[in-house]
């Protein structure tokens, strides 16, 4: 049991963000043991032949045998929406005497560390620029394009999703609703790691006014705490949504809602159980953004659908009619 004990303040400040870098390094964790991510696989399926052309035998060593990543691959954001390029800016920025104990801390003996691990940390300065062109040349060949627009959705809206809770049931109903591993208890936030892997190196962590920073994943089986215990508290926990990355649209059929709204609005309108972007449906359905643009419009004139913005991004989801008529 892991806990984390706040102050009065300290609940204030807790706050949600999401990381392309963390997604970018966990995601190697698929390389590792594909079948523990299933949503996955078609996505694996498609990247497989570009990694021959990547940095393999050191992407592969980004992630230990039981999943753990040196902290210092996935630091805690500045901000809830970080770019790629600035996250990897600030890992650029990594001290050399940092990579060495993260790695060690990551792998836990010297014997565990495999040979491109060993062999960079003896040149810290060179390994660490190694990384980050290999992160960057698998952002870019295997993430960035169709793969990002479709996560960053799922993470936009189980942000909105975090903040419902919240505002109408409270922080208890919130902690509790991230994962079965957290629990709040008489003003204490608890992780349970009865089912971790390999036991955290620690038990208990003040927040001591340093923000508590909760991050969604696509890649936690469960909630999940940084390795070292100094660093900004941060919790990682199993993002809403994932099983989204496999699903296919719904079939075109002949029922009665096709035969109401015609077969594009149909589809969807059972495509947005989970609120979610022009861009992210059009990857969906493999159409134009144009063409599901007009059919969102009619639907939410028609008072089916809500809309939200955040920055450029407008996600649309489901009104209580939108579902009795799914229903």
């Amino acid at each position: 049991m892991i806990e984390f004990r706040f102050a009065v303040d300290d609940l204030a400040t807790t706050s949600f963000a999401y990381s392309p870098l963390q997604e970018t390094v966990f995601s190697l964790r698929c390389l590792h043991d594909p079948a523990r991510y299933p949503h996955h696989r078609p996505w694996l399926r498609r990247i497989r032949p570009r990694l021959d052309a990547l940095d393999h035998e050191l992407l592969s060593a980004l992630t230990t045998p039981w999943l753990w990543v040196p902290d210092c691959l996935t630091p805690r954001p500045e901000r809830a929406r970080p770019a790629f390029a600035d996250e990897l800016d600030r890992l650029r920025a990594t001290p050399p005497h940092l990579l060495d104990s993260d790695f060690r801390a990551a792998y836990r003996t010297e014997s565990a560390l495999p040979p491109v691990v060993a062999r960079g940390l003896a040149e810290p300065d060179r390994f660490l620029d190694r990384i980050v062109a290999a992160l960057d040349a698998y952002w870019h060949a295997c993430l960035a394009a169709d793969w990002w627009p479709r996560v960053q959705s799922i993470m936009e809206a189980d942000l909105a999703h975090q903040a419902r809770v919240l505002a109408e049931q409270g922080a208890g109903a919130l902690f509790a609703g991230l994962d079965r591993r957290l629990s709040w208890v008489d003003g204490q936030l608890r992780l349970s790691t009865d089912d971790f892997m390999l036991q955290a190196p620690w038990t208990d962590m003040s927040i001591a006014g340093r923000g508590l920073v909760l991050l969604p994943s696509l890649f936690a089986r469960g909630a999940q705490p940084l390795i070292d215990p100094a660093r900004p508290p941060t919790i990682i926990y199993p993002a809403r949504g994932s099983a989204t990355l496999s699903a296919e649209p719904p079939p075109v059929t002949d029922d009665a809602l096709a035969r109401l709204l015609g077969r594009p609005r149909a589809r969807l309108l059972l495509l947005l159980a989970d609120p979610a972007s022009t861009t992210e449906l059009a990857h969906r359905l493999n159409v134009t953004p144009g063409a599901v643009s007009q059919h969102l419009a009619v639907l939410y004139d028609a008072g089916l659908l809500s809309r939200t913005r955040n920055g450029r991004v407008v996600r649309y989801a489901r009104t209580a009619l939108g579902n009795a008529l799914c229903r």
